[in-house]
């Protein structure tokens, strides 16, 4: 079993997000693919539509996790921060950035997800988090039912900063709980603590708030099976909406990457990590969440709208230290040092940047790739007749003939129009009339969990066929 390893798209997007590092670009010539299937994660493969989310980095954070290598500035173990001259600078110079940044088009619509993640945005008083807020819907607008997440962890915030954040605004949280264990909390090197978890829950949830997520790491070190399971089930036991579940991935740098090499002791090896993962799918699944996408779960109606962004492939602003945008087909991030950036939001007032880039490179086989990457991270998985209208339906066939295998093995979910899984023995007879395949299959899906787990080989099979 390969273990769930992808690297980030973007430099600092919801923090523990991992997906596969692939260049993009796109042609205008691409026509935009939306598919009206019921649960709505489809995967648009015309990254050009204006954008309507937004991600903005915070970094503050009281101590960096053992497992962390993303941008962030830690501000130590004091409880309050709401003149912390740190933040204010920063909050100030990221409202320059916004408001510096052109939108791509005039007829840009209004944004409908903003996501706060860092790093804790939590230590940042709400009064900065507002004027934020403020500047995006000068410069961008904002719907007046926009989806506004932001990544909170336990011990940062009390029932007044919950309520302010609620009351300017933000209506869905990420709550950074990551175990339900002391130990393990201790040996990841988070700053809070056991009794600050069922706290921070319990704020949560007084607060009348019901679009929240809870997230949990697995593969910790010196992690059982018994442990992981106690979390799974305080988690359901704590009923948020939307539940992550992050398969730790150990990076240079870190303190964790200088401590331990994956799949040795006192890391769970591959086929404990695959346990932990399966553990996760049937308890949550039993529990009436829908796994929607490799790592995530939720009840019905809260998916994440602004995570879906990424596995729909359509355009979205960044803003902030070491964070990304997609826009007009091409990623780009920001400095991850903070005097670096600080030269990056002067030069872009002056007019030295640019934060678009029309007419860029037409590369479909990037563009391929990438859809493929994302359809099949989720439920839905890939759209045979979209992707073969954009790609061709002879990438169509060969992926099938790919896949063929992995259908007889079950790891590979072919779907027909009413969504309804094909056997091994159909698929094949399908297969020998390449003229009837996009008519008769609709989708590509990974199985849950087993084929989920080894989606780094079925995709790196796929992009064998894409570009060989």
């Amino acid at each position: 079993m390969l273990k769930l390893n992808f690297k980030p798209i973007f430099a600092t997007i919801p923090k523990k997000l991992k997906i596969s590092t692939l260049p993009l670009s796109v042609s205008s010539s691409l026509q935009s693919v939306r598919e009206n299937v019921s649960n709505n994660l489809i995967t648009s493969i015309n990254p050009l539509s204006p954008p309507t989310s937004a991600y903005i980095h915070l970094p503050f954070c009281r101590k960096r996790c053992h497992y962390c290598d993303f941008p962030i500035v830690a501000l130590g173990s004091m409880n309050q921060f709401e003149d912390d001259p740190r933040i204010i600078n920063y909050v100030q110079l990221i409202c320059r950035e916004i408001k510096a940044t052109k939108p791509i088009s005039t007829t840009n619509p209004p944004l409908e997800t903003l996501f706060f993640g860092g790093g804790t945005p939590s230590l940042v008083p709400p009064k900065l988090v507002s004027s934020i807020i403020q500047v995006l819907k000068e410069n961008f607008g904002v719907c007046s039912n926009a989806e506004i997440s932001i990544e909170m962890d336990p011990g940062t915030f009390d029932e007044m900063k919950m309520r302010e954040l609620l009351e300017l605004g933000v209506n869905r949280v990420s709550l950074g709980v990551q175990a339900f264990q002391q130990e393990l909390l201790k040996k990841c090197g988070r700053a809070h603590g056991l009794e600050e978890v069922h706290d921070a829950i319990g704020i949560v949830k007084s607060s009348g708030l019901e679009n929240w997520s809870l997230d949990l790491i697995s593969s910790l070190p010196h992690q059982t099976l018994e442990m992981w399971e106690e979390s799974l089930e305080l988690a359901v036991k704590a009923s948020p909406t939307h539940v992550s579940v992050y398969d730790l991935q150990v990076e240079q740098g870190t303190k964790f990457g200088n401590l331990y090499t994956p799949g040795e002791f006192p890391l769970p090896s591959e086929t404990q990590s695959a346990e932990f993962y399966k553990m996760a799918s049937k308890t949550l699944s039993k529990a009436g969440y829908e796994h929607y996408e490799i790592s995530s779960y939720c009840k019905k109606g809260y998916m994440c709208k602004h995570n879906v962004t990424y596995w729909q492939n359509r355009a979205f602003y960044g803003f902030g230290l070491g964070s990304a945008s997609y826009l007009g087909g091409m990623r780009f991030s920001r400095p991850k040092k903070m005097k670096e950036y600080m030269g990056y939001v002067q030069d872009l007032e002056d007019g030295l940047v640019l934060n678009y880039q029309q007419n860029i490179h037409v590369d479909t086989k990037d563009l391929a790739m990438d859809v493929v990457m994302l359809s099949l991270r989720t439920s839905v998985g890939l759209h045979l007749k979209s992707f073969g209208e954009s790609f061709g339906s002879s990438l169509v066939s060969s992926l099938c003939k790919t896949f063929q295998p992995h259908v007889a093995s079950g790891h590979v979910v072919p779907l027909d129009v009413k969504q309804i899984s094909l056997n091994a023995d159909e698929f094949n007879s399908i297969l020998s009339d390449e003229g009837k395949i996009e008519d008769v299959v609709a989708y590509i899906r990974l199985s849950d969990p087993e084929g989920f787990l080894l989606s780094n080989e079925l995709i790196s099979s796929a992009f064998g066929v894409i570009a060989p």
